[in-house]
């Protein structure tokens, strides 16, 4: 099986790697990482630095908060680009602006590396579950490539199209989620404030057309008041930041998701940042005095 580096061990990431470690895949992880203890009793090997890193791997997955982030894995000192080896594979699951996506792609070509942009949707607990939606741009040889390494991860998985494609399918997610998600906070807020049970009202609406994963999940983490992150309002507000960035590259106005984004602002500045995107409830129910 081919070697995986894996860069990248947060709340995602780390799950994702161990499910490689449980598929058979062998990996490798930085030293640096506070998981790489933990991945390394479940049998990674571990690296003192990105390019170390990428000499020994066949594939290197980086899973990592934002474009600069990625940027300075792949291209500043010590970076993966020094170490990747020509015919090697270079997968970002970030979620990542799709310009910087297809410039990865680029300086990766350069090396004679194929690269993919395969950002992922599902949260914590699909990465957990090995359950991810798994979008991806690239071309079809390198998808075929990986497909093996994203089952061990996810069980969604689809070519989207060309470099960037994966990352442009990802803000279009993360506007419908992040909407979803605050049309259920309203309907909430709404209907605390007119004394309606909420537990009674969810009920009711996940039988009929408003159903929706959200108002399932979400929905019960706003009535039991549960806003440990499974994804945190700061990352999702920067992912409505590269939607709206491409809105305007496209000449396409995104009202509602910018809405949402200044919501979720507010609740950033609130204090807020690192509660789970549900907790743009609090926001609402601050400024009704709920």
């Amino acid at each position: 099986m081919e070697k995986i580096g894996f860069i990248g061990l947060g709340i995602m990431g780390k799950p994702m790697a161990l499910n490689l470690i449980k598929a058979g895949y062998p990996v490798s992880v930085l030293e640096k990482s506070s998981a790489a203890g933990e991945l390394a009793e479940a049998g990674a090997k571990v690296f003192p630095g990105n390019k170390a890193l990428a000499q020994n791997a066949d594939i290197v997955i980086t899973m990592l908060p934002d474009s600069p982030d990625v940027e300075q894995v792949v291209s500043g000192p010590d970076g993966v680009l020094e170490g990747i080896q020509p015919g090697a594979l270079f997968i970002d699951m970030s979620t990542i602006a799709p310009a910087t996506a297809r410039t990865i792609h680029r300086l990766m070509q350069e090396k004679g590396v194929e690269a993919l942009d395969a950002p992922v949707s599902g949260g914590q607990v699909g990465a957990v579950s090995a359950a991810l939606s798994i979008m991806v741009g690239g071309s079809d040889a390198a998808f075929q490539r990986a497909l093996p390494v994203f089952q061990a991860m996810g069980k969604n998985i689809v070519l989207i199209g060309e470099p960037g494609a994966g990352q442009t399918t990802k803000a279009c997610n993360q506007m419908i989620v992040g909407i979803t998600i605050q049309a259920v906070a309203e309907a909430f807020a709404l209907a605390k404030k007119a004394g309606v049970d909420l537990e009674k009202m969810r009920e009711v609406l996940l039988g009929g057309f408003a159903q929706s994963r959200i108002l399932d999940l979400h929905g019960k983490r706003m009535i039991e008041r549960n806003f440990t992150p499974g994804f945190k309002i700061k990352l999702h507000k920067k992912d409505l930041g590269i939607a709206l960035q491409s809105g305007e590259e496209f000449l396409v106005p995104l009202k509602a998701t910018a809405l949402v984004a200044g919501q979720m602002q507010a609740a950033i500045e609130a204090g807020n940042a690192e509660l789970d995107h549900s907790g743009i409830l609090l926001e609402l129910e601050a400024r009704q005095d709920l």
